[in-house]
């Protein structure tokens, strides 16, 4: 069997008897083993994990409920500010510019009307 350990000792310097009783407990072992082979053990334990965890983790309910809350708060939060768009702030142009611009106006249509048409 793979799982028995070694014999550490070297054979030739044993006396007959010692020899014995090593067969006897080789013999034992193997018995046991057999037994246990019986009994589906023989299988190995699976190897203590080390290092990081493979997979996804996993969540507890509350957890899920309390990030699919968050969520939806944040995406309530883009919805409304969406929803009420910012009123555009009107333009507004001071005297002295609306009157330049007029002046600019009447002299294009004085220069207009002088060369005889109806529009630009």
């Amino acid at each position: 069997m793979n799982n028995l350990p070694v014999l550490m000792t070297n054979l030739h310097n044993l006396t007959v008897a010692q020899l014995r009783k090593v067969v006897a407990i080789k013999e034992q072992m193997e018995r046991l083993a057999g037994e246990l082979a019986a009994f589906g053990a023989e299988e190995s334990p699976a190897p203590a994990r080390r290092g990081r965890r493979r997979g996804r983790r996993r969540l507890s309910a509350a957890a899920r409920a309390r990030i699919a809350a968050a969520q939806h708060r944040r995406w309530a939060k883009v919805r409304r500010q969406a929803a009420a768009p910012k009123a555009k702030r009107k333009r507004r142009v001071s005297a002295v510019t609306r009157a330049r611009l007029a002046a600019v106006a009447r002299a294009r249509w004085a220069r207009v009307k002088a060369a005889g048409k109806a529009s630009l």
